[in-house]
């Protein structure tokens, strides 16, 4: 999967350490708390230090392939240059196909939080969703030249709403909340940790602008180490705080930061938090289309994708054929989800596997392409092994990379069955 062409090097450490954090502590802080304590209880705060514990040495694989093999590519370009060009592709794929579910999840959890806010209807939601997702697709279609200074802010934004709503929900925290510790035993607790998954993705988006870094070495490395630790403490203590305020179940689950700090400044609380809310989830939407569309054009250059994948914006430049994509695929999901045919919950679950194959693949990458480096290999074996525990507990949603390994299959068979005949 290499990519033509030099991309500017205008990436430098404070950005990279944003950009990582911004890619990371998206929506998933505003949903997955409340969500988390409902499937686990208190004991939800087992699965978040374990997560915690693992985002580490994820994020150090990330950041040392991508300090190595710094590359347009990301995570499949890691995984085709360590095994072969289709395996690369096929987790492109899963990449590819997950940031069409992820990303409207993103957009109806920010709008969520805006009705909670504002008292909006179910209808409200949806269209608020869909702007969020037109806007990133726009941006995306112009170009990203600020993305930097941008990230730079909704970090500062993120930060100051969780450490807001952590210290303020101190006095509400109540020992009562804590028992039973853990009301649905132990297996709960490795579900909850497969739907934190969902919290610390980012770091192979990010991957795919390491061809951008100034010094890939000192701002992969380095920008990754920084965001994992204040990334794991951020979202430890901001569960810490729903469980403790007992501010999810039912309802509340999905916008328990809304309430913690409703009940710190009554209304317009609640609606700062909204507001914000929109932000994070749009800054977090961009990140992931950008990566998406970047990646479609690839792999249509590679022959793994459709030949309009491969279009570019004559005027912007911009992937325009991927960016159609996209868009498309944001309407059947929006369209499902407003028929109440599939549930917010339900789409939050289904595209787990798959970015857990994706990190489990560049994860396997790092073993082979970081052998000469005994750090390099040791967390990325420990990575591998972390990672893979948490997979058998996302359950039914296996099916989803199935699915798209067998067309991927039966796409490429079907390609070399037409190639030997015109070969003929």
């Amino acid at each position: 999967m290499e990519t033509t062409g030099k991309l500017k090097k205008s990436i430098g450490l404070p950005q990279a350490v944003a950009l990582y954090i911004g890619a990371v502590l998206g929506s998933g802080v505003l949903l997955v708390p409340g969500l988390a304590a409902e499937i686990a209880g208190p004991a939800s705060l087992l699965a978040w230090a374990i997560m915690a514990v693992l985002v580490l040495p994820m994020a150090l694989v990330m950041g040392l392939l991508s300090a190595r093999f710094p590359n347009a590519g990301g995570v499949a370009y890691f995984v085709s240059r360590a095994f072969h060009p289709k395996t690369g592709s096929l987790i492109g794929w899963f990449f590819l196909m997950a940031v069409p579910i992820g990303a409207p999840v993103a957009a109806l959890t920010g709008a969520g939080y805006m009705a909670a806010a504002f008292g909006l209807s179910r209808g409200a939601v949806i269209a608020t969703a869909a702007i969020m997702l037109g806007c990133a697709l726009l941006v995306n279609f112009l170009g990203m030249k600020v993305a930097g200074m941008v990230q730079v802010a909704v970090v500062a934004a993120i930060a100051s709403v969780l450490l807001t709503a952590v210290v303020g929900a101190v006095p509400s925290i109540e020992k009562a909340h804590f028992v039973p510790f853990m009301p649905h035993g132990w297996a709960s607790v490795g579900q909850a940790a497969a739907l934190l998954f969902w919290c610390f993705i980012g770091w192979e988006a990010v991957s795919h602008l390491s061809e951008e870094f100034v010094d890939p070495q000192r701002e992969a490395v380095k920008g990754v180490s920084v965001a994992a630790v204040i990334v794991g403490l951020l979202y430890f203590f901001t569960a810490f705080a729903t469980v403790g305020t007992g501010s999810y179940g039912a309802f509340a689950s999905s916008v328990s930061l809304v309430l913690i700090i409703e009940r710190l400044f009554g209304t317009s609380g609640a609606i700062v938090v909204g507001i914000t809310g929109i932000f994070i989830c749009t800054a977090t939407i961009i990140a992931y289309i950008g990566a998406a569309s970047r990646l479609a054009y690839a792999l249509a250059k590679e022959g793994m994708a459709p030949e309009w994948f491969s279009r570019l914006s004559a005027r912007q430049g911009t992937p325009v054929g991927g960016l159609l994509f996209l868009a498309a695929c944001f309407a059947l999901v929006l369209t499902l989800y407003s028929t109440e045919i599939i549930s917010l919950k339900t789409l939050i679950q289904l595209p787990n596997a798959t970015f857990i194959l994706t990190y489990l693949g560049g994860c396997a990458a790092g073993i082979r392409l970081l052998r000469d480096s005994r750090l390099g290999m040791g967390i990325s074996w420990l990575s591998f092994l972390l990672t893979a525990a948490v997979f058998p507990f996302t359950g039914w949603s296996m099916l989803y990379p199935l699915t798209i390994a067998v067309f991927c299959w039966l796409s490429w068979h079907f390609q070399k069955k037409n190639t030997s005949k015109a070969g003929r």
